[in-house]
């Protein structure tokens, strides 16, 4: 006959398996709405994945990935390793950068923890070989020692040697990871300005959101800039693209300058008031307004060069697409009045 002693550990042991269910279904449930992301298979499978291992390579890859409050998608779970049961879901988009560099990090650092494991193991069993070597020479003599100590010395050797290999194995993980995160931080990046581009706005959009920061959203756009590329060469403008962007951040300072595409930057204004950005937007059009610019080659002027641009303030809760088309109307209503001007509302 079965104890009740035995029936209690059995129910208790029950209903912690039951807790443990619930919890992890829970979380898997809260990562599905906070990406709205629907309980499909892949994603459920995907998700479990993540929520069962939170300290693994996929939830770091995951955590890198959604960095500054971005939201997975269906592209991002497939270059991650998404899922069914164990059937494995080629990645559509191989060139997507963020989930391709993701997923080499979550590869590496696999690695590096695979490494680190062997080198350990390698180490102690080295460790634990060396002194039964010792204690065997002190303890016994004779043809059969020696045999045995030769022995153990070549396993002492390929021991050494693997921990040389494995160390160099470490180092080269531990330089491809800082590989990745610059390659990380470069694809957030604007080339030609050194700003953070879209993909970078948008994600400081989120993050600032989540925290339910104050924010106001300038919209900017060079004047006529297609006639400084069409009469000096896209040399040229590049070069004025990159002066104009170091305005812009000069006199920002504090506060998040993008180059959005093209000729066209966008600045996020956390924690300040509408004037104040206002004063700070329109400080850098008059220095723009203000410069003369000329060719260094020959000194011959450009012409004069300047922006114009739309400020709004984001409401609660607000979607940065929503807030970008209201300066985006702003800007071109700035444009449509003369140019070299400032709308705000």
């Amino acid at each position: 006959m079965v104890s009740r002693a035995a029936i209690g550990i059995d129910s208790e042991q029950m209903v912690d398996r039951s807790e443990a269910t619930r919890a992890i279904f829970d979380r898997i449930g809260a990562f599905l709405t906070e990406n709205r992301l629907g309980p499909d298979p892949v994603n459920y499978a995907f998700a479990y994945r993540v929520m069962s291992d939170p300290i693994g390579p996929l939830a770091k890859a995951v955590a890198a990935l959604t960095d500054g409050g971005v939201r997975l998608t269906k592209r991002d779970i497939l270059a991650l390793g998404g899922d069914v049961g164990n059937a494995p879901i080629v990645c559509v988009d191989q060139s997507s950068g963020q989930g391709l560099v993701a997923r080499t990090q979550m590869q590496v650092e696999g690695f590096q923890d695979l490494v680190h494991a062997m080198r350990t193991e390698t180490r102690d069993f080295g460790r634990d070989l060396a002194a039964k070597a010792g204690a065997i020479r002190e303890s016994a003599g004779g043809a059969a020692t020696d045999a045995v100590m030769r022995i153990t010395t070549a396993m002492l050797d390929r021991v050494e040697n693997a921990e040389s290999q494995l160390e160099v194995a470490t180092r080269e993980a531990s330089d491809l990871r800082a590989k990745l995160e610059e390659a990380r931080d470069n694809a957030r990046r604007d080339p030609l300005t050194g700003l953070p581009n879209r993909r970078a706005f948008e994600e400081c959009y989120a993050e600032h959101l989540a925290k339910g920061d104050k924010l106001c959203l300038a919209v900017c756009d060079i004047d006529r800039f297609k006639l400084v590329n069409d009469g000096f060469g896209h040399a040229v403008g590049d070069r004025v693209l990159k002066a104009i962007a170091d305005v812009l951040q000069a006199e920002c300072n504090g506060h998040m300058v993008a180059r959005y595409g093209g000729e066209e930057f966008v600045v996020l204004f956390a924690g300040v008031a509408t004037d104040k950005a206002q004063h700070m937007l329109e400080s850098a059009r008059e220095i723009v307004a203000r410069k003369r610019y000329r060719l260094r080659e020959s000194d011959v002027p450009l012409g004069e060069v300047t922006f114009s641009a739309g400020l709004t303030a984001a409401g609660a809760a607000e979607e940065v697409g929503d807030v970008f088309v209201r300066a985006d109307r702003l800007l071109y209503a700035a444009k449509a009045d003369g140019r070299n001007q400032l709308r705000v509302d």
